[in-house]
């Protein structure tokens, strides 16, 4: 095996000729940037907004809309750099194809690897939170669905273990047997998955449609549910702001990371839409920015509403109207969280096929992948084993696992992304002139002098607000390595950028796009890390075994 064919590129003149031409895909042209903006912000608002907020809000306290601020702006100079690649390569892979682009082949298998924990295995996350809100809907209406149906069977094996009284006790004391083996999984999860995988395997067009409507619907209801709850907030519950301090706010980085996962998803969408080097940047940034603003408003309304130690709950919006016994706002909050939900997992679900579409074309999978239906003309094959690859898990797994486990996967890839565009001709003080041709171009700001201005300051501010935090980072013991480590390769990292901002002139923006995303990863926890590298290892084996013999660049 030759060591640089690992690093092998794909040219972006033949990446146009599969597919960014628009005339080889093969696929339905028929989104444009009011429908990838409200792609965008279904794949965003869902899970983040109604389940996840809770746990953040209960970790930081009021101080959380500091950390929704600083993954928005994480967020934003990566959407940035997803917009120039999306603009120069309008392929349909996402941040794989980008990878493949920038640093060769054995990155973008990771990446296409870690695109898998975001959309399949984030889905289900979302489906099991779907799952809550749809079974408080029915009870609701009067229609009680027994306990063994409603929870998955971790969490009531769990439940058992602990005695803990509750859904899951009941789930398991309850249950039918066969053979000694408790029947219990989560109905309207697998339900809801097969829904979903049907009507995108039907066609982009149909799921446009579906998910324009539901963002309607769910955008006006969160406006209701700020301004009922505007009504209700007690400025004493904002005392104290930061109540575990800036340490707790960053406890809280899985969940609101997990919050705005999804835009980078309508990069996913490039050969079906009808001018993707000028909409994809526009759908991505439009509903970034969006979003933003509706999660720091209404973090600021729930933590205003109650005290933040109650709000550490799997349904957050409809406790605190329980709290403040406003029923028919419970009701609303149910009826939007399912909305709001079901939109995300569709467009997860539409992103996952395309990835493995690409990742197919270039040999790195089987070429079944690549096969287009005939008359729905989605990745048909793909998009039913995007559905098994969600599906199954549903019945031996829980979310609080998945959640962190999608988020470092995630922060990883943009970490990718953001430094791949530094790779850029465009984006080199010293090459502009070979910048490759799209409308939209990501502004080049030298960061010469300002880079390593910042990187002082950061020194300065942490010795002189926390005496000692820096020097105790380079102390590395069995006891504090897993909060030392990534830290300390922070601190290392951000000098390192420093210096080379100032010798190769780099692009301002992608280089605070990978400072910010690499912050974030520095507040995951150690068995997100082993987690991760466990499963990065898988992906290495299947690509050493399979992927890189039958790369189309392998010959």
């Amino acid at each position: 095996m030759n060591f640089k064919s690992l690093f092998r590129k794909k040219s972006t003149s033949i990446l146009l000729q599969e597919g960014g031409d628009g005339e080889h895909s093969g696929l339905h042209k028929v989104l444009t940037v009011r429908d990838l903006t409200f792609f965008g912000i279904a794949a965003i608002i869902g899970g983040g907004t109604f389940s996840a907020i809770g746990n953040a809000c209960f970790s930081g306290g009021p101080g959380v809309v500091f950390l929704y601020i600083i993954c928005g702006i994480a967020c934003g100079f990566t959407a940035l750099c997803y917009a120039e690649f999306a603009a120069q390569v309008p392929v349909s892979g996402s941040a794989y194809t980008y990878a493949y682009v920038s640093f060769g082949e054995l990155f973008a298998w990771i990446i296409g690897w870690a695109l898998l924990m975001e959309y399949s295995i984030g889905n289900i996350y979302i489906a099991f939170s779907w799952s809550g809100y749809f079974t408080n809907l029915m009870d609701g209406f009067g229609m009680h669905l027994p306990e063994w149906l409603t929870i998955n069977y971790k969490a009531a094996h769990q439940a058992f273990i602990d005695s803990k009284a509750g859904e899951g006790l009941l789930a398991w004391t309850n249950a039918p047997q066969i053979g000694g083996l408790h029947i219990i999984f989560d109905l309207p999860a697998v339900l809801v998955n097969v829904f979903i995988t049907w009507l995108v395997y039907r066609g982009t067009k149909e799921s446009r449609n579906i998910s324009n409507v539901m963002v309607i619907i769910k955008l006006v209801i969160i406006v209701l549910v700020i301004i009922v709850g505007c009504t209700y907030i007690n400025i004493d519950n904002w005392t104290p702001f930061m109540p575990n301090g800036f340490g707790g706010v960053m406890g809280g980085v899985s969940a609101v990371f997990f919050a705005y996962i999804g835009f980078d998803a309508v990069s996913t969408l490039a050969e079906e839409s009808k001018n993707p080097q000028r909409d994809l940047p526009r759908g991505m940034i439009y509903s970034l920015v969006i979003c933003t603003v509706v999660y720091i408003i209404l973090a600021l309304v729930l933590t205003g509403m109650v005290s933040y130690s109650l709000l550490g709950v799997s349904d957050p919006l409809a406790e605190i109207f329980k709290i403040k016994e406003i029923k028919w706002m419970i009701f609303i909050v149910s009826i939007a969280a399912v909305v709001a939900m079901t939109s995300v997992l569709l467009v997860f679900q539409m992103g996952q096929p395309r990835i493995w579409m690409s990742m197919s074309r270039d040999g790195l999978l089987p070429k079944r992948f690549a096969s287009i239906h005939p008359k729905y003309k989605t990745p048909g094959f793909a998009t039913i084993i995007t559905g098994l690859v969600v599906g199954v898990p549903l019945f031996f797994t829980d979310e609080n696992f998945v959640l962190d486990f999608t988020s470092i996967g995630t922060l990883f890839a943009f970490v990718l992304v953001c430094a791949g565009v530094l790779t850029l001709p465009s984006q080199q003080g010293n090459n502009k002139a070979s910048a490759v041709k799209g409308k939209f171009r990501l502004p080049y700001v030298n960061s010469k002098y300002i880079m390593p201005l910042i990187t002082i300051s950061v020194f300065a501010l942490v010795t002189y607000f926390v005496p000692g935090f820096i020097a105790s980072k380079f102390i590395i013991t069995t006891d504090n390595a897993a909060n030392n480590i990534p830290m300390l390769v922070f601190f290392v990292l951000l000098i390192v950028m420093g210096i080379l901002s100032f010798v190769k002139n780099l692009s301002l923006i992608p280089v605070l796009g990978l400072m910010s995303c690499c912050y974030l990863l520095t507040g995951m926890a150690a068995s997100n890390w082993i987690w991760f590298s466990m499963w990065l290892a898988v992906g290495l084996v299947v690509y050493f075994l399979y992927s890189y013999k039958n790369s189309s660049l392998n010959n």
